[in-house]
């Protein structure tokens, strides 16, 4: 190991007059004299001070932004305003030149959709640097949650012959020549000459096999990937994202519901302990934003008030049919002010109506439950009625829908019967259904998107600037 301290380390360590060798990357270098250097472990820079009278002015020459410099010295209090300590340099090494005339990060405010074009780069800036370090945090703190609470953490396949949300919009996995692939005697592909010897697809969720595993372990958690072929170009979207999918044997709805609350205040409450410097620097970015905004978009909370929100105040929990009323009656359906008016009973709520909820009629999180059975998927449990399932939906300030889940059917003749009303083959299923014939019992879980998470908790606007590398329509740079 080189003998090198990380930056956040001495600006928190509180120790001074001490020999120091710290590694990063100039950010600006003033007077001949003064070198902003960052390492990617705080946004803070530390200030390396260069005795450049007695330094080689073609090694001065050399430390521009952008480079990567080593540097060894005394750590000592510093007298100058911005920082607590620097470092007296005695030495100065260039690791990596960067040449100031093509170095696309120089020292001024550039926009977002410019930093998406040069993503490998925009990692060296405060704002991505802060919101990689808080996604970083927000990951972890989802695993210590579930391995606290005796989860088994479960890789489900990312190439898979089904399509668990019947959607239909998923990317094909083929091994053929696709431009002479070979046909059946019908003139259709003939899947069984594939690699796998049948269509596959990149995953759009690992829930049923995650079930298969709670059916003998009894709690598990997936985290991994997932793939949907929409081409969707919104601020929402993603073509590739991670989601976090626990599957728990013996829960029913509110158990499932009580879980789920608790995850999303156990990792808000984790990161705003480990990264407060982190989110209060978004926080500050993001009310400089809003102030470009009118006054009538403006939020309402800053993003730390948002998230002590949904720390400070238990999630109501309301029914669909509950949440249809309120709706209805509410002042902007009547005076027609939502994009999508709410008819009545069986409307497929938007961003807007969940929000509306959220911010405006309860203020505080909602947990939505017992949706109409024709806008879920068929592996929901039927409830009593015949209309509806046991289904449930957690909405949050700004964002709309973060977490989406149900208690899963159990009972094998209401699944095989819902399987046929709606068209999907029995027998592509006929491992999922053996859950069902073998030992079946009560069970329930969720999916939570990740990048979803790391929005809301960083205050981002655009989700493709909180995964490193946006795969979305006619991008996959990188």
């Amino acid at each position: 190991m080189s003998q090198r301290t990380k930056i956040k380390a001495l600006l928190e360590g509180g120790k001074t007059d001490i020999d120091v060798t710290v590694k990063g990357w100039v950010r600006t270098f003033r007077n001949n004299q003064f070198i902003a250097l960052n390492d990617g472990s705080t946004n803070s820079n530390l200030q390396i001070v260069v005795d450049f009278e007695n330094t080689d002015p073609t090694l001065l020459k050399r430390i521009t932004t952008g480079a990567a410099i080593s540097a060894t010295g005394k750590l000592v209090a510093s007298l100058g305003k911005g920082q607590s300590v620097e470092v007296k340099a005695t030495e100065i090494e260039i690791l990596g030149d960067s040449d100031p005339e093509k170095y696309p990060l120089q020292p001024k405010k550039h926009s977002l959709e410019f930093l998406r074009e040069i993503a490998h780069l925009r990692f060296r800036t405060n704002t991505f640097g802060a919101v990689f370090r808080v996604r970083n945090t927000l990951s972890y703190a989802i695993h210590q949650f579930f391995q606290e609470r005796g989860f088994i953490y479960l890789h489900t396949p990312i190439i898979t012959a089904s399509d668990a949300e019947g959607a239909g919009e998923t990317f094909h996995v083929t091994n053929f020549d696709i431009a002479n692939p070979p046909k059946t005697e019908t003139g259709e592909i003939d899947y069984k000459q594939d690699f796998f010897g049948r269509s596959t697809n990149l995953t759009v969720s690992g829930q049923l096999e995650g079930e298969l595993g709670a059916m003998a372990l009894s709690d598990i958690y997936t985290f991994g990937p997932t793939f949907r072929a929409e081409n969707s170009n919104t601020t929402r979207h993603l073509a590739e994202f991670w989601m976090i999918e626990p599957e728990m044997a013996f829960y029913d709805l509110k158990d499932n519901a009580d879980l789920a609350e608790a995850l999303l205040k156990y990792v808000i409450s984790y990161a705003l302990d480990k990264n407060k410097e982190d989110i209060e620097f978004l926080s500050q970015r993001l009310q400089e934003e809003e102030k470009q905004k009118p006054q009538n978009e403006r939020s309402e909370m800053t993003l730390l008030e948002k998230l002590q929100f949904c720390l400070n105040n238990d999630f109501e929990r309301l029914t669909y049919t509950e949440a249809i009323d309120i709706l209805k009656e509410s002042t902007p359906n009547k005076k027609k002010k939502f994009q999508y008016l709410v008819e009545g009973w069986g409307t497929d709520l938007q961003s807007e109506h969940e929000r509306y909820l959220v911010e405006k009629h309860f203020k505080k999180p909602v947990i939505l439950t017992d949706y109409p059975k024709e806008i879920k998927s068929f592996y929901m449990r039927q409830n009593d009625d015949g209309k509806t399932v046991a289904a449930m939906d957690i909405l949050f300030p700004g964002i709309g829908e973060i977490v989406g889940g149900s208690q899963r059917e159990e009972r094998l003749d209401k699944l095989e019967q819902r399987m046929d009303e709606i068209g999907i083959p029995k027998e592509e299923l006929w491992w999922y259904l053996d859950t069902r014939r073998f030992g079946g019992c009560q069970h329930a879980g969720f999916g939570l998107g990740f990048e979803r998470l790391v929005l809301f908790v960083t205050g981002m606007g655009n989700i493709r600037d909180v995964i490193p590398f946006p795969r979305f329509p006619k991008n996959a740079e990188f």
